[in-house]
């Protein structure tokens, strides 16, 4: 499993996850070595235009989407979930992503900012990240979402006040959270243990 490495602030946690439900990590920024890995993981803390620069930066753009188009597995983590839609929009700032979705990052219509803490999340039936996970909630810290989904996806939904969001998308072999399964406890880890299990 190799854990793109683009200098993103939750590298350790979330290897460690991974690493607890049985896989083998790799964390690098070396596109050969990730492009022998199984399984692909691209993290993110922070803001969508820093994360896209960084993953610019160590090529991560052409090893994601060379590794979306092999239809390999891939799962992305909060804003490496933002960065798979087609654009951000933070702080007035056009970004453009990297398009494995329709669809792009705005911010949350909401009084309270950062949506930061636990949430319930609606998956839709069929779900298999969500596979024996009920009513669990998950953590989230965001001030930015995509509202909507792409239409050949499943996609999983959570409310922040009278805001609801895009919380994950399952779609062929990519797959990705808004929120942390990495700081989500027992939850997180079965999530993470489904996606390993479908991968």
């Amino acid at each position: 499993m190799g854990l793109l490495d683009y200098g993103s602030g939750n590298l350790h946690s979330a290897a460690r996850a991974f690493r607890n439900a049985g896989a083998d990590v790799v964390v690098t920024s070396d596109q050969a070595v990730l492009l022998q890995q199984d399984g692909l993981v691209v993290p993110g803390v922070g803001a969508f235009a820093a994360s896209m620069a960084g993953i610019a930066a160590v090529g991560g753009i052409d090893v994601i989407r060379r590794w979306a188009e092999a239809e390999r597995p891939l799962f992305g983590i909060c804003v490496g979930h933002q960065i798979l839609f087609e654009a951000g929009h933070e702080h007035g700032t056009h970004t453009d992503g990297i398009g494995l979705y329709d669809g792009e990052v705005i911010g949350l219509d909401a009084r309270r900012l950062p949506h930061m803490g636990w949430n319930t999340v609606v998956a839709p039936a069929g779900s298999a990240l969500f596979s024996g996970l009920g009513d669990e909630r998950f953590y989230f810290v965001h001030s930015y979402a995509a509202l909507t989904g792409p239409a050949d996806a499943l996609v999983t939904t959570a409310e922040h006040e009278d805001a609801r969001f895009v919380a994950a998308v399952e779609r062929g072999h990519v797959s990705s959270t808004q929120f942390h399964p990495e700081k989500s406890g027992a939850a997180g880890a079965r999530l993470i243990a489904n996606w390993l299990q479908t991968s």
